[in-house]
Order: C-alpha cells, then structure tokens, then sequence
C-alpha cells in the first residue's frame, strides 16, 4: 500500500510558512554589510577547537585565498596531519610550529614564555601583513592563560593593527574575558563524552 498524497491544505500551509521565513530572512539580511574581518574565539573544555579552526583554514585554501598558522603549543615532533596537508599548498598556507609541548612535558618557564614570544612575533607579522586572509593562532588561549604574554598586547594589536578585512582565529581552552569581549564569534565547545576517559589514547587523524 502507496502513501497517500500529502493533503493540498497542508502542502499550501508550509509554502505559506516558507515564504514568511525567507521574507523575514531576506529583510534580515538587507540591512547587513557584505564582509568584514572577525576574530573568532573557539574555546570550552570540548575537543573539536583546532579541528573546527583547521575547517575554515582548509575552506580558504579551496577558495584560493593565503592562510598563515601559528601553533604555540604543538612541536614539530607532532608530526600532524594538518601540517601534512598545509604544506601541499606552499604557494596559499603559511605554517609556523612554534611550541616544544605541553607545560608539563618542558618543565620550564622561561624556555615556554620564550617559545611563546617568539609565536607571537610571527603571528604579529601575519597579521599585521595584506597578503594572509586568514590567520589561525593555535591554543593562544593556553598561552594567555598562564601568562606567558600580556593579554593588553594581544587586543592592542588585534584592534589596533588587524587589517579591517583580516580573520583572525583563537584557540584553546579557558579564552580570557579581555578575548571574548572584543571577539565577533565566541564558541565554547562542551564535554560530554571523551574517550580519553575510557582510557583511549590520542589517535592519528582524529587528534592529529
């Protein structure tokens, strides 16, 4: 036995419905401008931070537009997939892999605020310059957060010294007030399950 057709009344209510949403939809978009620079936030205790950054800096590159990366925590023994995968488009991706590990793998203070000004310094030049459309500053929150650099430099020069058309993408967990208030976009990706937990290590292609 066939369906039945659907009912003409309710086919006539939904396209009624529909064409109330896109006019609302529409005047919606009328009265806003056609681009602009953000600065997005990917924050929150969830897993999926990088890898959603890494989704708009892939996006970019398909669209032929220069990408520039920093990470401030991954060392180049990480050996990850994206840096893989950057470095297939020398000509539009800019990769800088500034960080020597987490915290607790250097043991070192000094030598991690030091890696850390150093990424800075990079990414001062990405973002500052015209060529890069989009700039991803990797785990930049865990940097701030333990104070490695002066959370004040950091909005200066992204309020300050941000090309008006530029993106700019932050990182990591615990995202500082300061961030957050002059932020376009904020995301705080939740936990509700981690295999971690499970006793799951980190995997190739899923963590990097």
């Amino acid at each position: 036995m066939t369906d039945p057709l659907p009912d003409r009344d309710d086919n006539a209510r939904h396209a009624e419905k529909a064409k109330k949403r896109k006019a609302a939809h529409d005047k919606k978009l009328s009265g806003m401008t056609d681009s602009k620079g953000l600065i997005i936030v990917h924050t929150g205790t969830g897993k999926g931070k990088t890898s959603a950054a890494l989704g708009m800096v892939f996006r970019h590159i398909g669209h032929g537009m220069p990408v520039g990366v920093v990470h401030f925590t991954k060392s180049e023994k990480w050996n990850t997939g994206e840096a893989k995968l950057l470095a297939q488009f020398p000509e539009l991706a800019t990769l800088h892999i500034m960080g020597e590990g987490f915290t607790w793998e250097t043991q070192d203070r000094e030598r991690d605020i030091a890696a850390a000004r150093a990424g800075w310094d990079r990414a001062r030049e990405l973002i500052r310059d015209d060529r890069h459309r989009m700039v991803l500053l990797d785990e930049l929150n865990i940097v701030l957060r333990y104070d490695y650099l002066p959370i004040e430099e950091i909005v200066a020069v992204l309020l300050d010294e941000k090309p008006a058309d530029k993106h700019v993408v932050i990182t990591g967990r615990n995202a500082h007030p300061a961030l957050i208030e002059i932020a376009d976009l904020v995301t705080d990706m939740t936990l509700v399950k981690h295999p971690f937990r499970a006793g799951v290590k980190a995997q190739k292609g899923v963590e990097f």
